[in-house]
């Protein structure tokens, strides 16, 4: 192994931590070791500690790491991973692709997307983008998702009606949005497999109108995506700001919905919340049928878990799955990445998982939410500790100080409870969800900056936890 292989390989590893989140680098990329590199039969061979771990970047993060590896270290390179246990290698696997995937967002050939790729004369056959592994076979229904589950089973069922078009599926990052517009797409192409279906995030739209300007194709990039049967654009909060490309999403939209074709949309707010959205797009996105999707409650999280153990046959006990989903309140994600974390550390350090060895590998990772703290308890708490009474918190005053604690019920409330923001906003005088969604974001971005109100918050909190003991 050259030294200059060894600095390739380094910096390979520091885009992999650039692109995750520090626990996923620490669980499934820090133990990742190169073991050789051939330039002439351009062959990367890297060690793995399981076999698991093989399987597990390969469906998560394969194209992060074709894509790097393709950078460092040439396009045409094949990656090979060697499990190695206990110094010894036990399994060699080689990566089911030794090609940077043409789906991925690239500003180069024209962002190899499937509009432009067809621009550029390659085969008009339209890759949908769909994730083939998220399906509704494998998205666990619960009341907070119940409405748009089936909403998008019945779209995919009968893709000609109009009832619900277009569908716009909004709520926080990691409760399921991207795998149900996933499956709605899937379910599609197999009952009707004639119809154009694509999926795609905001922000790759965005690139692919600039770069469809940049390059003189602009008509070419319209007429695309005019012939799509079953657009599926995600995490639409991209757009929020960018002029250009909403005017052009503007017209796209508009002929599809003539045309009577159907339009699903995700993002983590509301319509009404979209600041830097123009006004006619927010007005269309609310012309057909919102639908929020919560946060999971208790036993949708434990169904999930069971779900996820089942799946990858795993031996995780009851009591551990229990105790994840009575302690885990925020996110799908958040709970696969906690079982996860919990049979990567069971593989390096060998221990069987049992309630005693999760409580101490995931001491500081879970943010425990007291149970039986209750809204009227944070604000009475809070009016208390702000010396302010509560029908002026339930009023109409625009006093700072009474702002203040009616944002700081609100986040309180947000993060001790489950109640949905709509909830929140009944109890804290009737307030809409956008009002709460606006308390809780001032709330959190004062704390960045205010050593006094962050005091105040800790306070709180210590009076509320002592009121459940």
């Amino acid at each position: 192994m050259t030294k200059n292989e060894q600095i390739l390989w380094q910096r390979c590893m520091e885009v992999f931590r650039s692109n995750v989140t520090e626990q996923q680098y620490e669980t499934w990329f820090s133990p990742m070791r190169i073991k050789s590199y051939d330039a002439v039969q351009k062959e990367l061979a890297v060690y793995i500690p399981s076999q698991f771990f093989f399987e597990y970047l390969e469906e998560h993060f394969r194209r992060l790491i074709h894509f790097t590896i393709a950078r460092f270290f040439g396009e045409d390179v094949t990656l090979s991973y060697m499990v190695e246990v206990a110094g010894d290698v036990t399994v060699s696997q080689e990566s089911d692709s030794n090609m940077v995937p043409n789906t991925e967002p690239s500003t180069r050939e024209a962002n190899k997307s499937p509009l432009l790729a067809q621009a550029v004369g390659m085969p008009e056959d339209l890759d949908s983008q769909l994730n083939a592994h998220q399906t509704f076979s494998n998205f666990i229904e619960g009341t907070s998702n119940k409405l748009p589950r089936s909403v998008g089973q019945a779209i995919a069922e009968h893709p000609e009606q109009m009832t619900f078009n277009p569908l716009f599926i909004y709520g926080p990052s990691g409760v399921g949005k991207t795998h149900l517009v996933n499956a709605i797409g899937m379910r599609t192409k197999e009952l009707h497999p004639e119809k154009r279906v694509l999926y795609l995030s905001a922000h790759l739209f965005m690139v692919q109108f600039t770069d469809a300007r940049k390059n003189n194709v602009f008509n070419d990039f319209v007429h695309f995506y005019q012939s799509i049967d079953m657009l599926i654009v995600d995490d639409m909060q991209e757009l929020a700001g960018m002029t250009a490309t909403q005017n052009a999403f503007f017209h796209i939209f508009d002929h599809l919905r003539r045309m009577g074709k159907q339009i699903i949309m995700t993002c983590d707010r509301p319509p009404v919340s979209l600041q830097g959205m123009e006004d006619r797009l927010i007005t269309r996105f609310k012309s057909g049928l919102m639908a929020e999707m919560e946060k999971p409650e208790e036993s949708l999280r434990r169904n999930i878990l069971h779900t996820i153990v089942k799946h990858d046959g795993l031996n995780i006990p009851d009591e551990v799955l229990d105790y994840i989903s009575h302690n885990v309140c925020n996110s799908v994600r958040e709970l696969e990445g906690i079982i996860h974390s919990l049979l990567a550390y069971s593989v390096v350090y060998g221990k069987d998982v049992d309630l005693e060895f999760a409580q101490r590998i995931l001491a500081g990772r879970i943010r425990f939410e007291r149970k039986n703290v209750t809204i009227d308890q944070i604000i009475s708490t809070t009016c208390e500790h702000f010396n302010v009474k509560e029908e002026e918190v339930f009023g109409k005053s625009r006093k700072a100080n009474i702002v203040t604690v009616r944002h700081m019920s609100m986040y309180l409330a947000h993060k001790h409870t489950k109640l949905t923001y709509g909830k929140i906003g009944i109890y804290v005088g009737n307030r809409d969800h956008a009002t709460v969604l606006h308390g809780i974001k001032t709330i959190d971005g004062r704390l960045k900056l205010e050593k006094d109100l962050q005091q105040a918050l800790e306070e709180l909190e210590g009076k509320l936890i002592g009121k459940t003991l």
